[in-house]
């Protein structure tokens, strides 16, 4: 390439190598935007299909039965969980959406894998390489769905003046992150009747007061306060509310069935209970509200104990 001055000194170059100049820039221009747009398409497909996977994962903790079910998920690059729960539809939606870190840097994704079976309470973004998990059966008072509570590995929590009962399932769980009383700095402190701790559980009023909001639980469902121990507030009530959702349709259903039973020759006595429970259900805006369905939920129990042929 040869470059020469013209009579006042100037460098002159000529259009060729100008246009060819232009034009390289432009190709490594090009070349790189698609190249970029190539590794955000694999990063969607991979960061989709681990979605799903976690999916899957999922399924074998719904047991059915009257049991704490656990696991964990170690995914190779540093991951985070985006957890959405949406209310519309009939029994709202459940969503997983990830973002991986590549070359040190997050790569975010629009690609969410949705379930509609599904309850996962945790904070709104978890972040990590491995997760626990572990789920818990609701019962309301028949069964309603497993809970499921996803937890990064990177935080550990220690449950102070926590009862036996408590004591002895998270013993049970056996993982690492959860801690019984020795507290280490940096630990996120859960606290039973003493204030000013970073989570504090009041068994008498049935609450939990976190990042100075209260999520509300009911008697004999500690599912629902490690529910809301491991979720923020948001994600809690949204799922509380799909929770009714379900309870609204299964009382509904075994409405149905009752009607099936008393033509065999069995009682018909829940008529009117289920119907409350499921019109009360149907009507809850707020977990504040959860002690007006559990009354209801309790009166379906009895009658259903008391009946010859059990609905469930």
């Amino acid at each position: 390439m040869k470059f020469k001055k013209n009579s006042k000194g100037a460098l002159e170059i000529s259009f060729g190598w100008l246009f060819a100049i232009l034009a390289g820039i432009v190709i490594i221009f090009i070349a790189l935007y698609f190249s970029s747009k190539l590794i955000n398409v694999q990063q969607e497909s991979i960061s989709a299909q681990t979605g799903k996977e976690i999916g899957s994962l999922l399924n074998p903790l719904e047991t059915g039965f009257e049991s704490s079910q656990t696991t964990s998920i170690t995914i190779p690059t540093e991951t985070k969980i985006n957890n959405i729960c949406d209310i519309d539809g009939e029994f709202g939606t459940q969503s997983i959406q990830l973002d991986q870190k590549s070359f040190n840097k997050w790569v975010e994704t629009d690609v969410a894998v949705s379930f509609y079976n599904k309850y996962i309470f945790s904070e709104k973004e978890i972040i990590g390489k491995k997760f626990y998990i572990f789920s818990k059966p609701f019962n309301f008072p028949f069964k309603i769905a497993d809970l499921m509570y996803i937890v990064s590995s990177n935080e550990r929590y220690c449950f102070v003046g926590a009862t036996n009962e408590i004591e002895n399932e998270l013993s049970k769980l056996n993982q690492s992150n959860l801690i019984l009383d020795e507290c280490n700095e940096g630990d996120i402190q859960v606290c039973f009747g003493t204030k000013d701790c970073d989570i504090n559980v009041n068994l008498n009023l049935n609450y939990v007061e976190k990042n100075n909001t209260k999520m509300y639980f009911v008697d004999d469902s500690p599912e629902l306060m490690y529910a809301a121990i491991f979720s923020e507030k948001k994600i809690y009530e949204c799922q509380i509310k799909r929770l009714m959702m379900r309870v609204e349709k299964i009382s509904s259903l075994y409405l149905e069935k009752e009607s099936l039973t008393q033509e065999k020759g069995c009682d018909n006595t829940l008529g009117i209970d289920l119907g409350m429970l499921s019109e009360t259900a149907k009507n809850i805006e707020e977990s504040k509200e959860l002690e007006i369905v559990k009354i209801e939920a309790d009166n379906v129990d009895e009658g259903n104990n008391a009946r010859r042929c059990f609905l469930w």
